[in-house]
Protein backbone atom coordinates (compact mmCIF):
# COMPACT_ATOMS: atom_id res chain seq x y z
CA UNK A 1 0.00 0.00 0.00
CA UNK A 2 1.42 3.36 -0.99
CA UNK A 3 2.20 5.78 1.82
CA UNK A 4 1.26 9.45 1.62
CA UNK A 5 4.86 10.26 0.70
CA UNK A 6 4.89 7.62 -2.04
CA UNK A 7 1.74 9.10 -3.54
CA UNK A 8 3.25 12.57 -3.42
CA UNK A 9 6.55 11.45 -4.93
CA UNK A 10 4.68 9.82 -7.81
CA UNK A 11 2.73 12.99 -8.56
CA UNK A 12 4.93 16.02 -7.92
CA UNK A 13 8.20 15.07 -9.56
CA UNK A 14 9.33 15.74 -13.12
CA UNK A 15 7.09 17.98 -15.21
CA UNK A 16 4.78 18.77 -12.31
CA UNK A 17 7.69 19.98 -10.18
CA UNK A 18 8.75 22.16 -13.10
CA UNK A 19 5.24 23.59 -13.31
CA UNK A 20 5.22 24.32 -9.58
CA UNK A 21 8.63 25.99 -9.88
CA UNK A 22 7.39 28.12 -12.75
CA UNK A 23 4.28 29.12 -10.79
CA UNK A 24 6.34 30.44 -7.86
CA UNK A 25 9.17 31.89 -9.97
CA UNK A 26 11.94 29.57 -8.79
CA UNK A 27 14.32 26.93 -10.12
CA UNK A 28 13.10 23.30 -9.97
CA UNK A 29 15.96 22.15 -7.70
CA UNK A 30 15.33 24.94 -5.21
CA UNK A 31 11.61 24.23 -5.38
CA UNK A 32 12.28 20.55 -4.66
CA UNK A 33 14.25 21.52 -1.55
CA UNK A 34 11.42 23.78 -0.43
CA UNK A 35 8.88 21.00 -0.94
CA UNK A 36 11.09 18.62 1.07
CA UNK A 37 11.13 21.23 3.85
CA UNK A 38 7.41 21.94 3.74
CA UNK A 39 6.21 18.33 3.79
CA UNK A 40 7.44 17.50 7.32
CA UNK A 41 5.77 20.66 8.61
CA UNK A 42 2.43 20.00 6.89
CA UNK A 43 2.33 16.32 7.86
CA UNK A 44 3.34 17.12 11.44
CA UNK A 45 0.62 19.77 11.68
CA UNK A 46 -1.98 17.36 10.30
CA UNK A 47 -0.82 14.68 12.72
CA UNK A 48 -1.22 17.08 15.64
CA UNK A 49 -4.83 17.58 14.60
CA UNK A 50 -5.43 13.86 15.13
CA UNK A 51 -4.10 13.91 18.71
CA UNK A 52 -7.64 14.46 19.97
CA UNK A 53 -10.67 12.40 19.03
CA UNK A 54 -12.52 15.52 17.91
CA UNK A 55 -9.61 16.67 15.77
CA UNK A 56 -9.21 13.25 14.17
CA UNK A 57 -12.92 13.07 13.43
CA UNK A 58 -12.90 16.59 11.96
CA UNK A 59 -10.00 15.76 9.65
CA UNK A 60 -11.63 12.49 8.62
CA UNK A 61 -14.88 14.29 7.76
CA UNK A 62 -13.04 17.01 5.83
CA UNK A 63 -11.30 14.35 3.75
CA UNK A 64 -14.56 12.55 3.03
CA UNK A 65 -16.29 15.78 2.09
CA UNK A 66 -13.68 17.70 0.10
CA UNK A 67 -10.52 15.66 -0.48
CA UNK A 68 -11.23 12.27 -2.01
CA UNK A 69 -7.89 12.09 -3.83
CA UNK A 70 -9.23 12.88 -7.30
CA UNK A 71 -7.10 16.03 -7.40
CA UNK A 72 -4.04 13.81 -7.85
CA UNK A 73 -5.43 12.69 -11.21
CA UNK A 74 -5.89 16.25 -12.47
CA UNK A 75 -2.74 17.92 -11.18
CA UNK A 76 -2.01 19.53 -14.54
CA UNK A 77 -5.34 21.31 -14.42
CA UNK A 78 -4.91 22.23 -10.77
CA UNK A 79 -1.43 23.66 -11.32
CA UNK A 80 -2.76 25.53 -14.32
CA UNK A 81 -5.54 27.10 -12.25
CA UNK A 82 -8.40 25.16 -13.85
CA UNK A 83 -9.55 23.32 -10.70
CA UNK A 84 -11.77 25.15 -8.24
CA UNK A 85 -13.61 24.43 -5.02
CA UNK A 86 -12.56 23.42 -1.54
CA UNK A 87 -10.31 20.65 -2.79
CA UNK A 88 -8.13 23.34 -4.40
CA UNK A 89 -8.43 26.02 -1.68
CA UNK A 90 -4.84 26.03 -0.47
CA UNK A 91 -5.26 29.17 1.61
CA UNK A 92 -8.24 27.72 3.45
CA UNK A 93 -6.43 24.43 4.09
CA UNK A 94 -3.38 26.22 5.48
CA UNK A 95 -5.59 28.30 7.75
CA UNK A 96 -7.04 25.13 9.27
CA UNK A 97 -3.82 23.13 9.36
CA UNK A 98 -1.23 25.74 10.39
CA UNK A 99 -3.33 28.56 11.81
CA UNK A 100 -1.21 31.17 13.53
CA UNK A 101 1.95 29.14 12.89
CA UNK A 102 1.85 29.62 9.12
CA UNK A 103 4.33 32.50 9.16
CA UNK A 104 6.78 30.46 11.25
CA UNK A 105 6.61 27.59 8.76
CA UNK A 106 7.05 29.96 5.81
CA UNK A 107 10.16 31.42 7.42
CA UNK A 108 11.58 27.95 8.09
CA UNK A 109 10.98 26.78 4.53
CA UNK A 110 12.55 29.98 3.19
CA UNK A 111 15.65 29.49 5.35
CA UNK A 112 15.98 25.85 4.38
CA UNK A 113 15.54 26.36 0.63
CA UNK A 114 16.85 29.85 -0.09
CA UNK A 115 13.53 30.89 -1.61
CA UNK A 116 12.23 34.31 -0.64
CA UNK A 117 9.14 34.67 1.53
CA UNK A 118 6.96 35.62 -1.42
CA UNK A 119 7.89 32.44 -3.28
CA UNK A 120 7.23 30.30 -0.21
CA UNK A 121 3.90 32.07 0.34
CA UNK A 122 2.94 30.99 -3.20
CA UNK A 123 4.28 27.44 -2.77
CA UNK A 124 2.43 26.37 0.37
CA UNK A 125 -1.10 27.01 -1.01
CA UNK A 126 -0.15 24.88 -4.03
CA UNK A 127 1.28 22.08 -1.92
CA UNK A 128 -1.43 21.91 0.77
CA UNK A 129 -4.27 20.67 -1.51
CA UNK A 130 -1.94 18.04 -3.02
CA UNK A 131 -1.04 16.75 0.46
CA UNK A 132 -4.72 16.62 1.44
CA UNK A 133 -5.57 14.77 -1.77
CA UNK A 134 -2.84 12.19 -1.08
CA UNK A 135 -4.12 11.74 2.47
CA UNK A 136 -7.69 11.44 1.23
CA UNK A 137 -6.71 8.83 -1.33
CA UNK A 138 -4.80 6.83 1.29
CA UNK A 139 -7.83 7.02 3.60
CA UNK A 140 -10.11 5.67 0.89
CA UNK A 141 -7.71 2.91 -0.12
CA UNK A 142 -7.51 1.53 3.42
CA UNK A 143 -10.84 2.63 4.89
CA UNK A 144 -9.04 4.53 7.65
CA UNK A 145 -10.84 6.05 10.61
CA UNK A 146 -9.46 8.89 12.74
CA UNK A 147 -7.09 6.60 14.66
CA UNK A 148 -5.84 5.11 11.41
CA UNK A 149 -5.20 8.58 10.01
CA UNK A 150 -3.22 9.44 13.12
CA UNK A 151 -1.10 6.33 12.72
CA UNK A 152 -0.13 6.91 9.10
CA UNK A 153 0.43 10.62 9.65
CA UNK A 154 2.77 9.80 12.53
CA UNK A 155 4.73 7.40 10.35
CA UNK A 156 4.90 9.63 7.31
CA UNK A 157 5.79 12.79 9.24
CA UNK A 158 8.78 10.87 10.64
CA UNK A 159 9.72 9.61 7.18
CA UNK A 160 9.47 13.12 5.77
CA UNK A 161 11.82 14.43 8.46
CA UNK A 162 14.30 11.64 7.80
CA UNK A 163 14.23 12.27 4.03
CA UNK A 164 14.53 16.05 4.31
CA UNK A 165 17.75 17.69 3.07
CA UNK A 166 20.44 18.64 5.57
CA UNK A 167 19.56 21.87 7.36
CA UNK A 168 15.79 21.55 6.97
CA UNK A 169 15.15 20.20 10.46
CA UNK A 170 17.23 22.97 11.99
CA UNK A 171 15.34 25.62 10.05
CA UNK A 172 12.00 24.22 11.21
CA UNK A 173 13.03 22.92 14.63
CA UNK A 174 10.89 25.43 16.53
CA UNK A 175 7.77 24.19 14.77
CA UNK A 176 8.64 20.49 14.67
CA UNK A 177 9.59 20.38 18.35
CA UNK A 178 6.05 19.88 19.54
CA UNK A 179 6.49 20.20 23.27
CA UNK A 180 8.83 23.18 23.05
CA UNK A 181 11.66 21.62 25.05
CA UNK A 182 14.25 22.27 22.34
CA UNK A 183 14.63 18.61 21.40
CA UNK A 184 12.92 16.84 18.53
CA UNK A 185 14.30 13.47 19.60
CA UNK A 186 11.69 12.85 22.28
CA UNK A 187 8.98 13.98 19.89
CA UNK A 188 10.20 11.46 17.30
CA UNK A 189 10.24 8.73 19.93
CA UNK A 190 6.70 9.64 20.98
CA UNK A 191 5.57 9.52 17.36
CA UNK A 192 7.26 6.15 16.91
CA UNK A 193 5.45 4.78 19.93
CA UNK A 194 2.16 6.12 18.64
CA UNK A 195 2.75 4.56 15.23
CA UNK A 196 3.82 1.19 16.63
CA UNK A 197 1.42 0.84 19.54
CA UNK A 198 -1.49 3.05 18.53
CA UNK A 199 -0.94 5.44 21.42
Amino acid sequence: MNSILDLLADRIGGDNMGQIASAIGAQPQQTQTAVSAALPALLTALNRQTNTAAGAQGLSQALDRDHDGSLLDQLGGFLGGQVRGKQADGGGILGHVLGGQQREVEQGVARASGLDMGQVARLLPILAPIVMAALGKRKRQSGLDGAGLSGILGQDSMRARQAAPSGVLGALSGFLDRDGDGSMQDDLIAQAGKALFGR
